[in-house]
């Protein structure tokens, strides 16, 4: 979810991928270097239907960002705390976005509601491998993200602080999941960008497993285990700035809306729902 987005650069790498649903291997998976994978954080959504995201691991993100301007994207959603816009139902984390009049607390009126739930100040990670299984919502306009934002956002600014889109998905796109680098001299537009396509239907129909493995200073972005693209600084453009070196937090939204996807349409159905089955992170043994 690029913080100041544009459309991304879907030249630097488009590769098909045939990728299908399916379990977790449990031990992190895609285990290609020294020792082993152990789980650091975990948060499996197992609490009690119709309640809220553990306040322990999550906090939420309102309003329409600290610009009013839809967090920098133009997005036209109003991001809410509402059970109405996220809860646990059946072991899943579920995200829905929603078409009503609303006005959040920052005085904005908007036409459409969601949720972005994030672990900052509450969990953080320097290096590992970050997953989720996730079954996103489907439409034009719609707008998922599965992301990580380095932790010294509040201090050094965007995009100083590092930014990593684990998956993307835009509606008019519906079989392409997007994995973005976005840093000093590459973002925006001009972020680090790859791309890969189920051979046949949309990501929307069943659950996939999104993860990077980031160690060192190569970051590794897998769609069910399925490895379509390496980044190290050897792939920065000229003056581009590697900061990928600090503690990173944990984001998920449903935006609806903005630069990159455009605006819901007469063939957008709404309520649409992000279901996430669990997010997990590990590191090296």
């Amino acid at each position: 979810m690029k913080m100041f987005h544009a459309l991304p650069l879907a030249l630097s790498l488009g590769l098909c991928l045939a990728c299908g649903g399916g379990s977790s291997s449990g031990d992190g998976g895609g285990n290609n270097g020294g020792g082993t994978w152990q789980l650091t954080w975990s948060d499996e959504f197992n609490g009690a239907d119709g309640s809220a995201p553990d306040s322990s691991k999550w906090a939420f993100d309102t309003g329409t960002g600290s610009g009013k301007d839809g967090w920098g994207n133009n997005e036209l959603e109003t991001y809410t705390s509402r059970s109405q816009n996220a809860q646990i139902q059946s072991g899943n984390l579920v995200i829905t976005a929603i078409k009503e009049d609303y006005t959040g607390t920052d005085g904005v009126a908007r036409n459409y509601t969601s949720a972005r739930i994030t672990t900052k100040n509450l969990f953080s990670q320097s290096s590992g491998r970050f997953e989720a299984r996730i079954k996103i919502p489907y439409g034009q306009g719609i707008w998922p993200a599965f992301w990580l934002l380095g932790n010294d956002v509040g201090t050094n600014g965007w995009p100083a602080c590092g930014e990593i889109d684990i998956m993307e998905n835009v509606g008019f796109q519906p079989a392409t999941c997007w994995g973005t680098l976005h840093g000093p001299g590459f973002s925006g537009a001009g972020g680090l960008t790859a791309g890969t396509t189920l051979a046949s239907g949309n990501l929307a129909a069943d659950y996939h497993i999104y993860a990077v493995e980031w160690e060192g200073t190569t970051i590794k972005f897998f769609m069910d285990d399925t490895l379509y693209a390496t980044r190290t600084p050897a792939d920065l453009p000229s003056g581009g700035l590697w900061v990928f070196d600090h503690p990173f937090f944990v984001i998920l939204n449903v935006a609806v809306g903005g630069n990159w996807p455009g605006s819901p349409n007469s063939s957008t159905t709404f309520p649409q729902k992000m279901y996430v089955d669990y997010v997990r992170v590990y590191h090296r043994s």
